[in-house]
């Protein structure tokens, strides 16, 4: 997408107004966002265990929150949808590394609208001339895009598809333009699918060439590294974990 350079630009111009928003004592984490709803439900979880912190959500695709960290935008827990993200973290000093932990998996689905007539049941499908838009993640910025762009490639697609694309610039994104019947099909996460069950549902289970993990860390701000270090560990613990399952995401 052309405008790609741009909408970065804009979500950074955001994240900083957002983040001036931000007040101390707030515990703010940054994550990909295919948590959303699971991570709105943990920091309440969080909060309910922790009465003094008041957790802060950022939500966005997982390369552009790592950009608005090392730009400078608070943010005390960063947790990615895949490891590329967080690797580029470590690169940048944007996290602790000794903190880095993978604490839930996912599945990459295609999706399709609810009255979908397409009759699209195998990735080669995507490939007929009557399949003209197909929704997934800029591989550049957005995880699932990436996963999609090695699923594609190693089915000898990728070409095909790419062909038919129309980039998203989260996850969230490529959902809402296959739910609202803008484009003729989507990749998206297993757990992005099951949110909306009465507006898509899944075609194809998408074999992924590299295991769908997400990691999370502490970032290297000092401000409440403490209270960063508890909620990574919430995450972790049996009811942070049994939240994530109850969303659709699996064990690491």
């Amino acid at each position: 997408m052309s405008c790609k350079r741009p909408l970065l630009a804009l979500s950074l111009a955001l994240s900083a107004l957002w983040g001036a928003s931000a007040h101390a004592g707030d515990l703010v984490v940054s994550a990909a966002a295919s948590l959303t709803n699971a991570f709105k439900e943990v920091a309440q979880g969080y909060e309910k265990e922790n009465p003094g912190t008041k957790v802060v959500l950022n939500f966005g695709a997982s390369d552009v929150l790592l950009q608005q960290i090392v730009k400078g935008a608070p943010a005390d827990v960063f947790a990615s949808a895949d490891q590329k993200a967080m690797d580029k973290a470590v690169e940048e000093k944007a996290v602790k590394p000794a903190s880095r932990v993978d604490f839930a998996s996912n599945q990459i689905v295609l999706i399709v609208p609810t009255d979908s007539k397409a009759n699209i049941t195998a990735l080669k499908d995507l490939t007929r001339d009557d399949v003209k838009r197909i929704a997934y993640g800029n591989p550049a910025s957005v995880p699932v895009g990436r996963y999609t762009q090695g699923a594609l490639e190693a089915a000898g697609l990728w070409a095909a598809v790419q062909a038919k694309s129309v980039l998203a610039q989260n996850v969230r994104q490529s959902l809402d333009y296959v739910s609202r019947g803008e484009v003729d099909a989507g990749f998206v996460f297993a757990t992005d699918a099951a949110i909306m069950p009465d507006k898509v549902k899944v075609a194809v289970r998408v074999p992924s060439q590299t295991p769908v993990t997400y990691p999370i860390a502490v970032t290297a701000r000092e401000a409440a590294a403490k209270e960063a270090a508890s909620f990574v560990a919430y995450v972790l613990s049996p009811a942070g974990q049994a939240i994530l399952s109850r969303y659709g995401f699996q064990k690491p």
